[in-house]
């Protein structure tokens, strides 16, 4: 993955306007790490293989950026503190956000077929 390029990822996110793709969003602010301090709130979120379609992506921001997209009518799709992208060799556009150590803190990934 690469440091976010604002033009180079908001012309990624244009490809997949307007017709059916399948969503990862995940958001962890440390996977498991309860267990080495009880005191530690661990929240996340996850979701794979939703299938929308947007008729609006956007990202703003000098990274960490934010990315939405816009289902109609229908709400929004969105993820805040996103650092790194690439397009892998399936041609899914991958966005994380990796935090000060490197560790992911969110991610947020758009392809035309279903993620294994």
């Amino acid at each position: 993955m690469e440091p976010v390029k604002i033009e180079a990822v908001q012309e990624l996110i244009n490809r997949f306007a307007n017709k059916e793709v399948y969503i990862h969003l995940e958001t962890t602010n440390g996977s498991y790490a309860s267990h080495f301090d009880e005191k530690f709130f661990n929240a996340g979120a996850f979701i794979r293989n939703a299938k929308v379609e947007y008729e609006l992506g956007k990202i703003i921001g000098d990274p960490p950026s934010r990315v939405g997209l816009k289902l109609g009518s229908l709400g929004w799709i969105y993820a805040q503190g996103i650092t790194h992208y690439e397009l892998d060799d399936q041609g899914r556009l991958l966005m994380a956000g990796h935090d000060h150590q490197g560790k992911l803190a969110v991610s947020l990934q758009i392809s035309d077929t279903p993620f294994e």
